[in-house]
């Protein structure tokens, strides 16, 4: 999910398949220690650091870490520590698109070329059959940009790291390639999809997708440490470090800094645990959208990767029966997972840098090992 440079063996695996510090009461179910003793198990699985919060159902929550932020020096991973959330910014770009149907500015089944006329054309793609609602629950059949950036590998990260791209640029990398399938026929993951809703946020608002998820998101929710980078390619402090393994078994690279025009509205967004926990908290609530958006934006479709998606969002079944929500993120050495409860009570957020292993099973362990981890936090035992 996010950002895909060619490290899609490891990053894509995974997907598929002062530390500790309290605060307040004990969320029921999962003690302090035990939390910490599974981030350890996670960490020692194949994961140069991993910082993770809790919060429970009466807002009472920690934070714990394990492993390092930097491999050169040592340092603790920062229990408020900055990172690149990937895919989850997707998840603010649909509840901006969402804000702007119940104003009525526009609908979700409004054709993309009614807000952007002759943006998506030729080649067989026609942004007249497209919706709103298609672009944010990856059912436009619109190609993924990502499989033909330049570059590839370690050496054309380092080659184009710093490239700056603008929002069409991006879309017309994706029109250079066929559709996918007739828009509303079938699901498949696109960034492409929400690079065109943050264009259409901009076409309906006249401000940018990043101007809008500052003012009706980060303000009012009071998200002190979320950003909306345009070419920053720093993080802000403290912060882990980013590493990325290339190829099962190869070195991590530092690959902690890079222009973010890359992902755009599909995943620029820098934030922390505490935040994401936030926001999704809010999102699920129903403190950001009103009744009949917050029912479309549950409202899911089956999808291939095994999961039930909505718009922004995808839901998972708990092993104790239920499900929770989330949509996670994978980007350039960082991979961010965690849930809320469908009422918006209950969540975890994780990030984890340096994520490596010696086959596709050392990652199908790391997966089902975090799996674990945010199934534990719903479910009491």
């Amino acid at each position: 999910m996010g950002m895909r440079f060619p490290y899609k063996s490891v990053a894509v695996a995974l997907s598929l398949s002062l530390t500790a510090t309290a605060q307040a009461a004990e969320p029921v179910g999962y003690p302090r220690a035990e939390l910490q003793r599974d981030v350890d198990a996670l960490q020692r699985r194949g994961v140069v650091g991993v910082q993770a919060r809790v919060v429970t159902g009466r807002g009472a929550g920690w934070a714990v870490t394990s492993g390092v932020a930097d491999v050169r020096t040592g340092r603790p991973v920062p229990a408020q520590g900055h990172y690149r959330i990937a895919s989850n910014t997707k998840s603010f770009v649909a509840a901006v698109v969402l804000q702007l149907v119940g104003e009525g500015a526009l609908g979700l089944d409004d054709p993309v070329e009614r807000h952007l006329p002759g943006l998506i054309r030729g080649n067989g793609h026609d942004g007249a059959a497209i919706t709103v609602r298609h672009l944010l629950q990856h059912t436009s059949g619109l190609p993924e940009y990502h499989a033909v950036l330049p570059g590839e590998g370690r050496a054309g990260f380092e080659r184009h790291r710093f490239d700056h791209y603008e929002p069409g640029q991006l879309v017309a990398l994706a029109l250079s390639r066929p559709p996918d399938f007739a828009p509303g026929t079938d699901w498949r993951y696109s960034n492409t999809g929400y690079v065109v809703a943050g264009m259409v946020v901009e076409a309906v608002t006249g401000n940018s997708w990043r101007t809008e998820v500052e003012r009706r998101i980060i303000r009012p929710l009071r998200l002190t440490d979320t950003r909306v980078p345009a070419d920053d390619h720093r993080l802000p402090h403290p912060h882990a470090r980013a590493y990325q393994q290339w190829e099962f078994g190869g070195e991590l690279s530092d690959t902690t800094e890079f222009n973010p025009t890359v992902s755009d509205a599909a995943g620029a967004i820098t934030s922390t645990t505490r935040d994401v926990s936030r926001f999704f908290r809010a999102l699920l609530g129903g403190e950001l959208l009103k009744p009949a958006q917050q029912a479309e934006l549950v409202r899911t479709v089956p999808a291939d990767d095994g999961l039930e998606h909505g718009l922004g969002l995808y839901r998972k079944p708990l092993s104790c029966g239920g499900f929770y929500y989330d949509h996670g993120g994978n980007t350039a050495g960082v991979i961010s997972r965690g849930g809320v409860s469908p009422d918006g009570r209950r969540s975890i957020a994780m990030a984890f840098t340096g994520a490596h292993g010696d086959s596709r099973d050392d990652i199908a362990e790391l997966a089902a090992t975090s799996d674990r981890i945010v199934d534990r936090t719903f479910c009491d035992r």
